[in-house]
């Protein structure tokens, strides 16, 4: 395992980074010792950085990632939550968006005391897009500062974000006080905008997560998450690209791991599992270079779905 500078930080992570969607069930349902055990072997590999988020599985993912994480010295890992989104407080009713100061440093307190922390190495302001856009003022204005306060008492470290838009990434990136950002599901072998923000984190020294290598379930192969806000049509042009793969003997899977796990550019690449075996998986895959003609022929099969934005608003993560 290599490990890089995350920004100007100070952080040094893992090249694989762990996120910890799945132990919420996000995706499907989870057996909680698989979970324990795909941490573990996880730490064992190398990988030190562990992200989540207490929107996920309304607070069930922090509190498994904590159980796991149990008894693990804490020098020998990273880790981050995500503030601002929480629940939901029904079953399948909408989330909480709160990004006041007194919310989000009472969330952040609940959140370590799920993990067995007294201290978080980022915390990502999370997915302030939703809902039509009506929580961004209140995220710049509001969200943001909390996180500087929460750091100034040393009860965080760097400051990230977590969403989807490109465009709100570009002001985020310019005018917010992030030093990390979370990018999900733009730099997978179906969209590949985050380039357009590498050189302004280059310039100002923020350090960019990749997450989402398999295009939130797109690039699997098997099903798609029923929330997922593809089009019956989209899923058409991704199962064709995953049955032309698999008609040369590779999973589109593991070429979308490849791909996405590769660029240096991006000092760690999150991909989430609940599952051991995935785990391994993706860890030899990491390693194994992939077949350019491969990856050209399939990036034509996907030309149709190219950089296309999607509404994540309509879904769960």
């Amino acid at each position: 395992m290599d490990y890089r500078p995350l920004g100007k930080t100070g952080i040094e992570v893992s090249s694989l980074s762990f996120g910890a969607s799945a132990l919420g069930s996000v995706f499907r349902d989870i057996d909680e010792p698989d979970c324990i055990e795909a941490v573990h072997t996880a730490l064992e590999n190398g990988t030190n950085y562990f992200d989540v988020a207490p929107a996920y599985g309304n607070t069930r993912a922090e509190s498994v990632l904590g159980k796991a994480l149990k008894g693990i010295p804490r020098d020998h890992y990273r880790l981050s939550t995500k503030a601002g989104k929480y629940g939901p407080s029904i079953p399948n009713g909408p989330c909480d968006f709160d990004y006041t100061y007194e919310r989000i440093s009472k969330e952040i307190d609940l959140s370590m005391e799920r993990l067995g922390v007294d201290y978080l190495d980022i915390v990502h302001l999370h997915d302030f897009e939703y809902e039509n856009g009506v929580h961004i003022e209140s995220a710049f204005d509001e969200g943001f500062p909390a996180l500087q306060t929460l750091k100034s008492q040393g009860r965080i470290g760097a400051i990230g974000a977590g969403i989807y838009p490109i465009d709100l990434w570009q002001r985020v990136v310019s005018e917010a006080p992030v030093e990390v950002i979370l990018l999900h599901n733009h730099y997978c072998l179906n969209d590949t905008r985050a380039l357009e923000l590498l050189p302004i984190c280059q310039e100002k020294g923020i350090g960019i997560i990749n997450a989402s290598p398999f295009a939130s379930s797109l690039l699997t192969g098997g099903p798609v998450a029923d929330w997922h806000p593809s089009t019956p049509a989209d899923r058409v042009v991704f199962k064709a690209a995953a049955d032309f793969c698999a008609q040369q003997g590779v999973s589109i899977a593991k070429l979308a791991f490849q791909f996405a796990s590769q660029n240096s550019d991006f000092p760690t690449t999150l991909f989430s599992t609940a599952s051991n075996e995935s785990l391994l998986r993706n860890l030899k895959w990491h390693q194994e270079p992939y077949d350019s003609d491969l990856l050209n022929e399939t990036l034509q099969f996907l030309e149709p779905v190219r950089n296309k934005q999607w509404n994540y608003d309509l879904g769960i993560v």
